[in-house]
């Protein structure tokens, strides 16, 4: 009875192992029913909003009241309620929770853990900090361009102790101008488009790549918290750094990162931080899915720095136009999505793609 007891014991821890990262509960992106869908349901303090980004709550709300605010102008993405290409950030911050990856990595504390504040997110986080830049500060672009409402006055707060993160618009601005500059473009060009004369499908590609210059001006301006990558095993950094990479590929390609293409995207990414030893496509602990999606974000990476940076060169040479734009995002559903699609037909098709721009 007792080695019966045991055997379950672990085919649950098993099952529990193997099991990828939960980011949909009820449908919608994890304790998205716990968020708050009007700004007055933030914190606010002698009239001004004060959201604590450092609660994850807080955080996943700041992405509702984005897409909430920006659904009204977002007509030229599709015909239904979550064509928005801001769902790709909700649901991949419930991926970070879920994964451990907004932990403290460096166990001084219990932000974060199960031993703690399991909503805590870590300063310490590299995960987390990287997200802020496509979080907080976008946020507070949005509520300078008055998505938020008239004049309404948006401070971050900051836990005791913790420097280098700009909390109000103005010392974004200050601190990271090119950042705060591209998302007040993509802002106010939603706002434009309204009244543009130019069809759907040209609008739409103007807006995605409007918001991906944005995504992009956070994610270079995120090398501020590199530092805190020592924190974790060479497995994950690697792997951090090839999460990273990928987004140039998304971007170059105005990947619509609506609801469902991004669920498809983000399930399969691992659903643990990555150990010493774990090497894809053979992690034991990982489904087929994890262990392909981090082989393929690997080889992109790794065939890159061998080719000088040519391969990114290549890709975004190839997007020229509306019509490679959206043949580079089959090809990219194709390779991180198909494990039949071989690798070297992804680099024959972009080196023959770049000859006809």
């Amino acid at each position: 009875m007792l080695r019966l007891t045991a055997l379950s014991i672990v085919l649950a821890l098993a099952v529990s192992l193997t099991s990828a990262a939960v980011i949909l509960e009820n449908g919608m992106p994890i304790l998205w029913a716990q968020t708050a869908s009007q700004v007055t349901e933030l914190p606010i303090q002698n009239g001004i909003v004060t959201p604590d980004p450092w609660h994850f709550l807080n955080r996943m709300s700041l992405y509702r009241l984005m897409i909430a605010a920006t659904d009204p102008f977002m007509g030229s993405m599709g015909p239904t309620a979550t064509e928005n290409p801001m769902w790709g950030l909700p649901l991949q911050l419930g991926w970070m929770l879920t994964s451990g990856r907004l932990a403290d990595p460096t166990g001084t504390t219990t932000c974060g853990h199960q031993t703690g504040d399991t909503m805590c997110i870590s300063p310490e986080s590299w995960w987390g900090c990287v997200n802020y830049f496509a979080s907080a500060i976008p946020f507070l672009s949005a509520a300078q361009q008055g998505f938020m409402g008239d004049q309404v006055q948006v401070q971050m707060q900051v836990p005791a102790g913790v420097e280098g993160y700009c909390t109000t618009y103005a010392s974004c601005a200050a601190q990271y101008p090119d950042v705060i500059s591209k998302w007040d473009a993509f802002f106010q060009a939603l706002k434009a488009a309204a009244d543009s004369p130019l069809p759907d499908n040209e609008k739409k590609d103007s807006l995605l790549g409007l918001y991906w210059v944005a995504q992009m001006a956070s994610t270079y301006a995120s090398a501020a918290c590199n530092a805190r990558q020592s924190y974790y095993s060479s497995a994950e950094v690697s792997f951090a750094n090839s999460w990273l990479n990928s987004a140039e590929y998304i971007a170059a390609a105005h990947f619509q990162s609506n609801f469902e293409k991004s669920v498809a995207f983000i399930t399969p990414l691992p659903g643990r931080i990555l150990q010493e030893g774990d090497s894809a496509p053979n992690i034991a602990d990982m489904t087929q899915e994890e262990n392909h999606t981090l082989y393929i974000f690997s080889w992109m990476k790794n065939i890159n720095s061998l080719l000088g940076g040519t391969l990114v060169r290549m890709w975004r040479s190839a997007m020229c136009s509306v019509t490679t734009r959206e043949k580079g995002r089959e090809m990219l559903e194709q390779l991180l999505l198909n494990p039949s699609y071989a690798t070297s037909s992804f680099l024959s098709i972009v080196t023959g793609m770049t000859t006809s721009c």
